[in-house]
């Protein structure tokens, strides 16, 4: 169904000695948006990642921040892989939530 459309529709397109049919074209471009879709798909994981590995380290440096301020008021917000995983997903505001949580507990 799809090559009889090609054969009723082939055109050949002639500029001097280089020649162009639409199949052709129609193959470079769909290629060519394959790759566009491949590598938006591949690049979308990466920058998660990343945002993730960012945030994790702003909220440990807010962390640290808030327990060498807090120490004087006694407030102490142990730092350890649930606390990172909690700062690192919410950002300022899951650090605002370890602190809360340990003003609570």
């Amino acid at each position: 169904m799809i090559s009889d459309f090609f054969e009723a529709n082939k055109h050949i397109i002639y500029r001097g000695d280089f020649t162009v049919d639409s199949i052709s074209v129609v193959s470079y471009v769909v290629g060519i948006l394959v790759i566009v879709l491949v590598c938006f798909v591949l690049t979308k994981p990466v920058k998660w990642i990343l945002k993730l590995i960012l945030n994790g380290i702003l909220g440990g440096i807010m962390l640290i921040i808030i327990n060498a301020i807090g120490s004087s008021i006694g407030l102490n917000v142990p730092i350890n892989p649930i606390s990172a995983l909690v700062s690192g997903l919410l950002g300022f505001p899951g650090v605002i939530l370890l602190v809360l949580i340990g003003l609570i507990l």
